[in-house]
């Protein structure tokens, strides 16, 4: 005889007909389908009925304490610095990306202004990088960290990038694997829910979200990624995280590289006070929330990428998980370069076709246990409001397959827009909107 609070059956036929759920129906149903009680077919069901006639703010929040539930909570409490001195803590999570490789100089920005920096990373699926692979790139680094390992690096050196661990809500694991074949990806509780029991059981004390809103996002629209941030700050603020959202442009991919050791070596460019306009800009503003979020104020946080301050924590971090700061970085076997096709001002270069393209390269993968190539991507040349000639090289291809190469073009088909030649736009701010 079952001793289950509910039956699956019933909480999926309410959500099916529009009705909310109640929290102890969220909770036992989360429990019961981590525990392999409720099966993977009706958790599909229920996953399709919240996608149809989504959530109120109240069963979201329930639904992400509950996934929390099922796992361990990380805590920071009492964490000191080398002097002994009381450390906060922030972090900063985005939504995806092309060409988003903000972690790797962001991390140790911050951490140089003594707030410590516990970012749990993933690994890149389709057309978004993943940190951890861009980070695998660098010789002997890795992301295999344990709770104690944590805890000291983030107090000898103020910022850490890991794996999470199979014990931090493994409820997320089972749901986002489902989401994956069932057409509910693209659901906002669900993709609100998943971000931020993460981020809540991660122990944090502030948190910065990055929303990408474009061609190279998941949320295509400003109104959906509004009301996706809109979601996820509420989500934070009733945990008692102090959370904040940026929506930031992904119509084009970010800075000049999409890759892994390609963007490691554009993140380094960046640490020593150079790189790409909007990468800069980018990560100075996001590193300003995360400063504000943790109780510092009046700071400019370009001064320590310009003086070494931020590279110097960089070195002390890659060192203490293992890689070396001084190593090269692979390079690809092969190239091929893509060249413009007529004069003109480059009005548009979309980041979903640039994405794929890397990914296809072999800088990605289809699923989760394929292998990625560290030298494989794509180095921009021009960025769009640029002038072009006619068989200048617009970016360069890199791979250690070249049979790769064809498969690859055929993804960049009509993703440099090329208009004759007239005014150039001014290029606007890359941070849209700001949400609390």
């Amino acid at each position: 005889m079952s001793t289950e609070a509910f039956d699956a059956v019933d909480v999926i036929a309410a959500k099916r007909d529009g009705q909310e759920l109640s929290d102890a129906q969220i909770g036992w149903v989360i429990d019961a389908y981590t525990r392999g009680v409720v099966a993977d077919e009706q958790m599909s069901a229920l996953a399709m009925a919240i996608f149809l006639n989504g959530m109120e703010r109240r069963e979201i929040a329930s639904m992400a304490q509950a996934m929390i539930a099922t796992g361990e909570r990380l805590s920071y409490a009492g964490l000191t610095g080398p002097d002994g001195a009381a450390l906060p803590t922030a972090d900063k999570h985005s939504t995806g990306g092309v060409g988003d490789k903000i972690t790797l100089p962001l991390g140790p920005l911050v951490a140089s202004y003594g707030v410590a920096v516990p970012q749990l990373s993933g690994r890149g699926l389709g057309h978004t990088g993943g940190t951890l692979d861009k980070l695998e790139a660098v010789p002997g680094w890795s992301s295999s960290l344990s709770d104690e390992a944590m805890r000291r690096q983030l107090s000898e050196v103020g910022a850490i990038v890991a794996a999470a661990g199979d014990t931090l809500v493994p409820a997320d694991k089972k749901l986002y694997a489902l989401r994956d074949v069932t057409g509910t990806v693209e659901c906002v509780p669900l993709i609100a829910t998943s971000i931020m029991s993460k981020k809540i059981a991660e122990g944090t004390g502030a948190l910065v979200l990055d929303v990408k809103v474009g061609s190279g996002a998941f949320m295509k629209t400003l109104d959906k990624a509004r009301e996706l941030a809109r979601t996820m700050v509420d989500l934070g603020t009733d945990a008692g995280v102090r959370t904040v959202a940026l929506l930031t442009d992904m119509s084009t991919p970010l800075g000049l590289t999409v890759g892994n050791a390609l963007e490691v070596e554009e993140s380094l460019e960046v640490l020593n006070g150079g790189g790409p306009a909007d990468v800069v800009e980018l990560t100075v503003a996001l590193a300003a929330e995360m400063l504000a979020g943790a109780g510092v104020t009046g700071v400019d946080p370009a001064r320590n990428l310009a003086n070494g301050k931020a590279m110097d924590v960089w070195r002390r971090m890659i060192a203490a998980q293992g890689g070396d700061p001084d190593a090269a970085l692979p390079v690809a076997r092969h190239s091929e370069v893509v060249t413009a096709q007529a004069d003109g001002v480059l009005v548009g270069l979309d980041a979903y076709g640039v994405g794929v393209a890397s990914w296809r390269l072999g800088a990605g993968r289809a699923r989760k246990e394929d292998p990625v190539q560290a030298a494989a991507g794509i180095r921009l040349h021009a960025k769009p409001g640029e002038l072009v000639r006619r068989g200048q090289p617009l970016m360069t291809l890199h791979t250690d397959t070249p049979e790769r190469f064809p498969r690859a073009l055929e993804a960049l088909e009509g993703a440099a827009v090329i208009a004759p030649q007239g005014d150039r736009p001014a290029r606007d701010s890359i941070v849209l909107e700001r949400i609390a």
